[in-house]
């Protein structure tokens, strides 16, 4: 069994197959809109990434793959169903130049570890392997053999990843009378 500290330094490490997206991918590509009747995970897997240039890419992704993105990845919608989608076919990161502002808090809300990376893009190809390091901000191109430093995640930020979302965190703080 593992200790406190073991979980802590296996949350702060992300390492997968890379899935590369380019600009402007948004909520409706991720999740498309005439399927938010569906609730249920399992349904709404079905439908992950069916707007986009891979709408198959859940047939290939396993749990802990990364999306790479360009810029303005989450565009879009405010709803929350793009990173529930995300989330529920096993999304471990995604790496992006720049995020949708709202799916960007959503995504930390929910527990989905998001990291903006100048150039990242072009830095990976489809099927590469990366590592990622939330606590340091350093992702590693394992196929390539190099790496590129991201702005790591902040402390309050990695609190909430580590609790799986914003809910499990005020859970686990009400329980401890910390709030």
């Amino acid at each position: 069994m593992m200790n406190a500290e073991e979980k802590k330094a296996m949350a702060k490490m992300v390492r997968g197959k890379v899935f590369v997206f380019g600009d402007n991918v948004d909520t409706d590509q991720i999740y498309p809109g005439k399927y938010v009747e569906y609730t249920e995970i399992e349904d709404i897997r079905k439908y992950a990434m069916s707007g986009s240039a891979m709408p198959d890419l859940v047939k290939r992704f396993h749990p802990g793959d990364i999306i790479v993105a360009g810029r303005n990845f989450g565009c879009g919608s405010s709803r929350e169903h793009a990173v529930m989608t995300l989330k529920g076919i096993g999304v471990g990161a995604i790496l992006a130049e720049s995020f949708g502002r709202i799916f960007f808090r959503n995504a930390i809300n929910l527990g989905l570890p998001v990291i903006t990376c100048k150039d990242i893009g072009t830095f990976f190809q489809n099927g590469d392997t990366a590592a990622v390091d939330l606590l340091t901000g350093t992702i590693t191109n394992e196929n390539a053999g190099k790496s590129v430093q991201a702005e790591p995640l902040s402390d309050y930020i990695m609190d909430i990843l580590q609790h799986g979302g914003i809910k499990p965190l005020i859970r686990a703080r009400l329980d401890k009378g910390a709030l």
